[in-house]
């Protein structure tokens, strides 16, 4: 068993009110925690996906399938994946259309995904997979920080970001943005490592993290520190009904949240009304 003091909190303070936020089991600047971060996925961006599927015994791909069931792509929309890095979610999104599309008849509609990462090292991880080739021509690729995106007000249908939000360094910040340029009636998926909804479940998946991950990222990309991050930040990450009301006072309605896994991953979504 896993023992550890209570860290679920987002942010702290410093003895001198200095804001700061979590890097890990770490305080630190969110200047810093960017800084970081990029550093983070910049060592595992090449073993990436293959770590996903280790880690998660591929289950990640269900739940991310689930997520973009909710998100119900539709022919000629324009979907936003912020930290999108590798490209899945975006690539899932348009095959999705594009299977209603050739049943519909509306061939003529064109869906576009933009996948915009803060770390270009996991943009270039993405855009080199093959199986993303046929889609070259309506994907682009976007270096930006999802506290401030670089696109227009009410401009994208639908918006997802997996396994992303708690890199953020102010996730709130983040929030409001997506509601910012999402249109009106646009969709919100945030799909995120969580808290088991039992507590004899939690020590379990607490001592798999520690123990095992750690060593399992060293193994595959000789990067133990980075994941040591990974397991951390899920620790520290704010449990399923606070995330649902950050979302909510960012200005989204309906918002709702889905457990899967017992909790391991939660879906958290939402509408821009």
């Amino acid at each position: 068993m896993v023992h550890m003091s209570d860290t679920s909190s987002h942010e702290s303070s410093t003895s001198d009110d200095q804001p700061k936020v979590s890097f890990g089991f770490e305080d630190v600047s969110a200047t810093e925690k960017v800084s970081r971060v990029k550093g983070v996925f910049r060592s595992v961006a090449s073993r990436y996906d293959l770590m996903n599927d280790l880690m998660s015994a591929g289950v990640h791909r269900i739940w991310k399938a689930n997520t973009i069931a909710r998100l119900n792509p539709q022919p000629g929309e324009r979907i936003l994946d912020v930290a999108g890095g590798t490209g899945d979610v975006a690539l899932a999104f348009l095959k999705s259309a594009e299977e209603k599309a050739r049943r519909r008849g509306q061939h003529h509609l064109v869906t576009r995904a933009i996948v915009c990462d803060i770390n270009e090292a996991m943009l270039a991880a993405g855009r080199s997979r093959e199986s993303l080739a046929k889609y070259r021509s309506v994907m682009d690729w976007v270096t930006g920080d999802g506290m401030q995106l670089p696109f227009r007000d009410n401009s994208v249908d639908a918006l997802s970001i997996a396994f992303g939000i708690r890199n953020v360094a102010d996730m709130d910040m983040a929030f409001r943005e997506f509601r910012r340029v999402l249109k009106p009636g646009g969709r919100f998926a945030c799909l995120e490592f969580s808290h088991m909804t039992a507590g004899v479940l939690q020590d379990a998946y607490d001592a798999y993290s520690f123990n095992v991950i750690p060593k399992l990222g060293d193994w595959i990309t000789g990067d133990a520190a980075s994941y040591q991050y990974l397991v951390e930040s899920i620790r520290r990450f704010p449990k399923q009904d606070e995330v649902t009301r950050r979302i909510t006072e960012a200005g989204f309605s309906q918002v709702s949240c889905t457990n899967y896994s017992g909790g391991i991953a939660a879906l958290h979504f939402g509408w821009a009304v």
